[in-house]
């Protein structure tokens, strides 16, 4: 049982900028899996910190929640152009991930915003609550990740077939992005081999969300590629953060030195990146039972 002030306790280390990032990370996941109004209510109150990172993970965890009583705040950080634009997209993606249809008119009208990353972000939501309503809701048949993705997984399961799609750039992003979570899907090298391609195509968004899902499969196959992309300094920050977080996950020995390279990369994003995913790296290889493990450190102080 979780008391209020066990909540309160995890709120306050995720909007004190005095705390560690990791620590607020963790404390912003154990948010996530409680879930619920007060839960909801830190993580908004997060929104005017001064790290993009940060603000764009309580944009995700609000959209992976699913609760219509995030709508509010992630229509205002949406719309408010002072946000950074990895900020609003995610904004944007959790809109989506919610599934609520009301937010489809607000999120065509920012389908033409004029940052590009924005912009292909709601198009894609727009898609995906299209798709909910022409087939009656979310699939009753999960795959063997618990995200809520930007688009369905493709039907088809050959891989060359999968791979092709994901590289035809003349492909509508959507179903370029249902054969990204298909290849997922299927695990194995040649999947994210093929993954892996995606981080040379044109869009900087779609580069970012494989990085995100090379982090979601864990298979060392990627690692040069990823490591490759965040030592770029000319990539998009929001894709060097996405494969310095999916080398975290992957956490291999290879993936350490590559993050350690750049944790005091001169952009902020990426240096953030690395620390938070430096301490994933530790909780893959340690004993740790869970990542999200707010409450564990309020009711064990000294671990």
């Amino acid at each position: 049982m979780v008391t209020e002030q066990e909540v309160e306790a995890v709120g306050q280390t995720l909007v004190d900028p005095g705390q560690p990032l990791q620590a607020r990370f963790r404390a912003l996941f154990t948010l996530r899996g409680l879930g619920g109004p007060v839960a909801i209510s830190w993580i908004s109150r997060a929104f005017d910190d001064d790290s993009a990172l940060l603000k764009h993970e309580l944009a995700y965890c609000l959209g992976q929640m699913q609760d219509r009583r995030a709508i509010p705040v992630l229509l205002d950080v949406l719309r408010d152009t002072r946000q950074e634009p990895m900020v609003r997209h995610e904004a944007g993606e959790a809109l989506g991930a919610i599934g609520d249809p009301e937010v489809l008119e607000i999120l065509k009208q920012y389908s033409t915003d004029p940052v590009v990353e924005v912009a292909e972000t709601c198009q894609l939501a727009v898609r995906r609550l299209e798709w909910l309503q022409q087939h009656g809701g979310e699939s009753a048949v999960r795959g063997p990740y618990l995200s809520v993705d930007p688009a369905p997984p493709a039907e088809e399961r050959d891989l060359g077939q999968l791979r092709e799609a994901l590289l035809d750039e003349a492909r509508p992003l959507f179903d370029r992005y249902r054969a990204m979570f298909a290849l997922r899907d299927a695990g194995g090298k040649e999947a994210a081999l093929a993954l892996a391609e995606g981080l040379r195509c044109g869009s900087a968004l779609f580069r970012h969300e494989i990085g995100y899902v090379l982090g979601q499969m864990q298979h060392e196959a990627a690692v040069p590629q990823l490591a490759a992309a965040l030592a770029q300094p000319s990539e998009n920050p929001m894709v060097r953060h996405e494969c310095a977080e999916a080398l975290g996950a992957i956490a291999r020995p290879a993936c350490l030195a590559a993050l350690r390279a750049h944790v005091a990369d001169p952009e902020r994003v990426v240096r953030e990146s690395c620390e938070v995913a430096l301490d994933m790296y530790e909780y893959e290889t340690g004993s740790t039972f869970q990542y999200a493990d707010g409450l564990e450190r309020l009711r064990s102080p000294l671990s």
